[in-house]
């Protein structure tokens, strides 16, 4: 049964691996003016996660094109040597995985100790207790709602259970954490994920559905579903 959890503002958080990375620069500045709240930039290293994505070099570049805060998925194995590098690229957010990193907390130590916000990621099969030790660090809590790897993949359903858990674990912290959703968040299924506690939509294929002109209406549904 979902939380009936109500957020005062939806944030929405485009992922530019649905965007056209031929005129990637072009993409960030138009959904940035569309209305996205974050710019979620995937980065995966094909051994981690079986994909290939981009870098730090490619987020500096596209720093210039927004004035929206850069949400930095790491999908990295080890992740611990890069976190450097992403923070002087311009993250914002660099949110890890607890199974990248043998000492996790040193892990979101280090992101926080830059200024940067620190998050954590669940993959459909990390309990949501694992959350338990560090929830005093972190700012934010990603739910992977696919397996991650590839855009474009359907909803979990069983991840709602997690979100509505995580949900009450932040409330009973006390702490201003955000509950990010990614993976296969679209028109349909948006409600029913705020409901249950999220509210951070990341959203790839929907977002960017249609081209330029779209951008607006699209974030505009999103938000309002």
């Amino acid at each position: 049964m979902a939380s009936g959890f109500k957020p005062e503002h939806v944030k929405i958080a485009p992922s530019i691996l649905s965007a056209d990375f031929a005129a990637l620069g072009q993409e960030v500045r138009d959904i940035s003016a569309a209305g996205a709240d974050y710019i979620h930039i995937d980065v995966m290293d094909g051994h981690f996660v079986p994909n290939i994505t981009i870098g730090p070099s490619v987020i500096k570049a596209l720093n210039p094109h927004s004035q929206q805060p850069f949400d930095v998925h790491l999908m990295i194995a080890p992740v611990d040597p890069y976190i450097e590098a992403f923070i002087d690229a311009g993250a914002d957010i660099i949110s890890v995985h607890p199974e990248a990193s043998p000492h996790v907390h040193r892990t979101l130590q280090a992101i926080k100790g830059a200024g940067v916000k620190a998050g954590l990621v669940l993959n459909p099969g990390t309990p949501a207790s694992f959350v338990d030790p560090v929830i005093d660090m972190v700012d934010l809590i990603l739910v992977m709602s696919v397996n991650p790897g590839f855009g474009g993949q359907s909803f979990i359903e069983s991840q709602l259970r997690k979100i509505e858990d995580l949900r009450a674990r932040i409330t009973q912290s006390g702490r201003a954490i955000e509950l990010e959703v990614d993976g296969g968040v679209n028109f349909d299924n948006a409600a029913k994920i705020v409901a249950a506690g999220a509210d951070v939509l990341v959203a790839g294929t929907a977002s960017f559905k249609g081209g330029q002109e779209q951008y607006a209406e699209n974030i505009r549904r999103l938000r309002g579903a």
